[in-house]
């Protein structure tokens, strides 16, 4: 099911209903309502894949009694197994084509021809968010931070809450967890930050990215033919279509959450306002790259055995953190170009300059240098983007190699061809729009992700309603969320 569906505006309000009128008399009650809900929830897109959520989540609530063990040598042992079998289940159904075409590949070029056999399934939604849910849980109980949980409906409720099921935020046992355990009671203040949180997430789903998303797939399936100046267009474009996209789902999320007594982790701070690419990091998809620091980067060593393991390490999370993404060599390209402009900062020990303060945090507007600062970070980011959107590797070199050479080595074409040809004068001007609308709603907000329209003035109230009115027009039966492919 989509957030940004006719069904789910339907199916909130009548799980919302039965969980505080109905249901609240005990907390049992409660906790396997949202289970039953979030089972429904997932099974609306695909039953058939609802016996794959409840083994993996079965599977690992049974290993955790096992590597609770005081015999390290047992846990150790279920460990492992968990490991194997949560990265077995990705690998089956995200990574084996992918693998088995390369063994492919490499067979050939010694002169041997082969014809592997090729899964022909569809990827199930949220699988790489679901198994790094239940790897975290064996994890935390093996290094002692969270103990086996007895009840098994709590257990399944933190693998499967349905806000954060099949695109994240990824949590943390010791976070989701007790908040699953203990009663909860309505809370009209947290209520309505998550009506306005689900607002703006939907805000810019619907109404930035699913606007941006026409001209992006016309500029991208079409990039032999445009010019210099169009592809860096579609490049911007889809920087903002995936942040509207992911970062609205994120904000759905969390508001959702929040209407059932749930705070999740943040997943978004503004990362288009970050001053170096550390930073951008602390600020995008925030759950998976603090998962991969507390469970892969530190295990490894983290930057404390030496500065070259330092950099090895922080080259496999990114190598790793783009092949989490798809089965493709753009992504892990997408990967290496962010450990490339990362590396810079790690060697001269600035990588941790911005990690509390906010840019421009006691000024209206930023200082020239924390200008210039963004405009480099998000022109590096976005150039990154186009081997996250191509559809290979192979067009992502060659989209940025004909934007390069148009702009500097065949400037005619700036005077000969328009603008934008695969798109109308009207969506070029809805382009610079819908960007400067994300970017002046978001630098107002910038103090506080959560704490959206808060205060409770009459611009903010003029703005709300402005939204609403605007998401209402432009609502339909939209696109599905980008991430849902991951």
């Amino acid at each position: 099911m989509l957030f940004n569906s006719f069904e789910f505006l339907l199916f909130l309000p009548i799980v919302f209903t039965l969980y505080w009128f109905v249901f609240n008399k005990k907390l049992t009650w409660q906790n396997a309502l949202v289970l039953v809900a979030s089972y429904f929830f997932y099974g609306w897109w695909s039953w058939k894949f609802m016996g794959l959520l409840m083994l993996s989540t079965l599977l690992d609530y049974t290993y955790g009694f096992s590597v609770a063990s005081p015999n390290r040598k047992k846990a150790k042992f279920f460990l492992w197994l968990s490991v194997v079998n949560n990265l077995g289940i990705l690998g089956v159904f995200k990574y084996y084509n992918f693998f088995a075409e390369q063994f492919q590949a490499g067979l050939e070029l010694l002169g041997l021809h082969t014809n592997p056999v090729m899964l022909n399934i569809a990827l199930p939604v949220g699988i790489s968010f679901y198994t790094f849910h239940g790897m975290s849980y064996v994890f935390d109980i093996y290094r002692g931070q969270q103990t086996p949980v007895r009840n098994f409906v709590d257990y399944a409720v933190f693998v499967s809450f349905f806000p954060l099921l099949v695109a994240g935020p990824i949590e943390r046992a010791s976070h989701l967890l007790p908040q699953v355990q203990k009663p909860r009671t309505f809370n009209y203040t947290q209520a309505v930050e998550g009506c306005r949180l689900m607002l703006w997430g939907m805000f810019k789903k619907v109404v930035i990215a699913d606007s941006l998303a026409p001209t992006v797939d016309a500029i991208f399936g079409n990039y032999q033919h445009e010019s210099g100046i169009t592809l860096i267009i579609g490049a911007i474009a889809f920087s903002f279509q995936i942040y509207g996209d992911f970062s609205g789902y994120s904000d759905i999320a969390l508001g959702t959450a929040k209407l059932f007594g749930f705070e999740l982790l943040s997943n978004f701070k503004f990362p288009y306002f970050s001053r170096d690419i550390a930073e951008f990091w602390r600020r995008w998809h925030i759950s998976l790259s603090s998962w991969f620091r507390d469970y892969l980067y530190i295990p490894l060593g983290g930057s404390k055995s030496g500065k070259w393991k330092a950099v090895r390490n922080t080259f496999i999370i990114f190598l790793v953190s783009g092949f989490w993404h798809g089965a493709s060599w753009n992504f892990i390209a997408w990967g290496f170009i962010h450990a490339c402009g990362f590396l810079p900062l790690l060697l001269s020990n600035r990588n941790r300059r911005y990690t509390t303060d906010v840019v421009a945090q006691d000024r209206i507007l930023p200082t020239l240098k924390e200008f210039f600062q963004m405009l480099s970070t998000f022109t590096f980011v976005t150039i990154a983007w186009v081997f996250f959107r191509a559809e290979t590797l192979g067009d992502a070199v060659e989209y940025i190699g004909k934007a390069i050479y148009d702009i500097f080595l065949n400037p005619r074409q700036l005077i000969h061809k328009p603008i934008i040809q695969s798109s109308s004068d009207f969506q070029a001007i809805l382009i610079l729009i819908m960007v400067i609308v994300i970017l002046g709603l978001d630098w107002t907000n910038r103090l506080n992700e959560r704490q959206i329209f808060n205060n409770s003035n009459k611009l903010n109230r003029f703005i709300l309603y402005l939204m609403t009115v605007v998401l209402l027009i432009c609502f339909s039966e939209s696109e599905s969320f980008i991430y849902f492919n991951f």
